[in-house]
């Protein structure tokens, strides 16, 4: 069905068209240009980090196909890829296959976006990172920095490894592969850096919390505007750099949260209670981490629920984070994956299907918007909620 709404894209199945054109025009276009050994610097939609050009350059290991057809044919081996991972790791004693029960039934819910962006491939190397921390922490650390390098957020999945050892491990080599990746990026021509102008320069995103309100705002009498900026629909007009103001001060502040949660750990370690609870409740036979599995999680989703821009690819992440925490039946997140796979459904009525009344800001986008980004707002509260009760309750339960 996703192949099938792919290949059909130009003639508007469902809503607005133009899913694909990312691929065929936009990374074809990039492509090019990291064939030649440079980053394109000067174009205002370059706005990840360098590590991205190994994914868009990939197609050429399949000779003889399109660049378009290349691109699909690889994000689908990501998708295999994170299917068997996920089915490995619920088929272990005392876990649970529900994971890539999510997994499989989740993806389709975006339709066919997700095989025109690149964020399945992107959610593989977070995934196999997350899997890897109970037992391989270097191998860890090492996959959760080159996914940072690719699209910063897969760095995430390292917040939560238990106070310690595991720490220093996963996050030296973490340390250690990220320089020298950006290392050999500035050996490059070019501006491996420039992405960073290019994303200080962004406003709010219509599909964006932010862009909920300002939405709303429009029809009491703001006099805001919808204009096409660095490859997105964005809000323009009074108010609107405040609003941004707001959504970088919300995401300290949540990040602020989750550090003193870590500290908590961290005070309880020093006693010796934290890591007895970790060790007792936290790991399964196989080395499985929960916690830090159900952390990276809620981390991701506050990434999320506060940047200025919610792309409904940002739901692959999610879905993919929250198949991992549901291959343990340890997990406290349950309810909260069901709310991402409500999410990711909602996504595609706000894009594809209704994006035209989103972009026009009528009632009937604004309110399907509002019901998407409340059901994300929802399961990132109800995550975090969830995760602040775990250090005191396992640590009850140890004694």
């Amino acid at each position: 069905m996703m192949l099938w709404l792919l290949l059909r894209d130009e003639s508007h199945p469902l809503g607005a068209g133009g899913v694909a054109r990312e691929v065929y025009e936009l990374y074809a276009r990039w492509y090019d240009v990291l064939l030649h050994g440079g980053f394109p610097a000067d174009d205002p939609r370059w706005q990840y980090p360098p590590g991205v050009g190994a994914v868009l350059l990939s197609p050429a290991l399949l000779p003889g196909t399109t660049y378009f057809h290349g691109f699909v044919a690889l994000t689908l081996a990501a998708d295999a890829v994170i299917l068997l991972a996920l089915s490995r790791a619920g088929r272990a004693p005392g876990r649970s296959a529900a994971g890539a029960g999510l997994w499989t039934l989740g993806l389709p819910l975006l339709l066919h976006i997700p095989l025109a962006r690149y964020d399945v491939q992107v959610t593989a190397v977070a995934v196999l990172a997350l899997l890897a921390l109970g037992r391989h922490r270097r191998v860890a650390g090492a996959l959760a920095a080159f996914g940072a390098l690719v699209k910063v957020w897969p760095v995430l999945v390292l917040i939560g490894t238990a106070p310690g050892r595991a720490t220093r491990t996963a996050w030296t080599y973490a340390a250690a592969t990220g320089t020298g990746l950006l290392a050999l990026a500035f050996v490059l021509p070019g501006h491996p850096l420039a992405f960073l102008r290019q994303q200080s320069g962004r406003g709010v995103q219509i599909e964006s919390l932010g862009g909920s309100v300002l939405g709303l705002a429009r029809h009491v009498g703001w006099r805001g505007e919808v204009r096409y900026r660095f490859g997105a629909m964005e809000y323009t007009g009074p108010g609107v750099d405040a609003v941004a103001a707001v959504s970088l001060l919300l995401t300290a502040g949540v990040f602020t949260l989750l550090a003193l949660v870590r500290w908590r750990w961290r005070r309880r370690a020093a006693h010796g209670a934290e890591t007895t609870a970790y060790q007792a409740h936290a790991y399964d036979a196989t080395g499985h981490d929960a916690v830090a599995h159900d952390m990276a999680l809620s981390a991701v989703l506050l990434f999320t629920v506060t940047s200025r821009v919610i792309s409904p690819q940002y739901l692959i992440w999610l879905l993919g984070l929250a198949a991992v925490c549901l291959t343990s039946r340890r997990t406290t997140q349950r309810p909260v994956a069901v709310l991402i796979a409500l999410a990711a459904g909602a996504s595609t009525v706000v894009y594809p299907l209704l994006y035209a009344d989103v972009v026009a800001g009528t009632w009937t986008g604004c309110l399907v918007l509002l019901g998407r980004n409340g059901l994300l707002v929802a399961a990132a509260a109800l995550s975090l909620h969830r995760l602040r009760r775990l250090p005191r309750e396992r640590t009850l339960s140890t004694k």
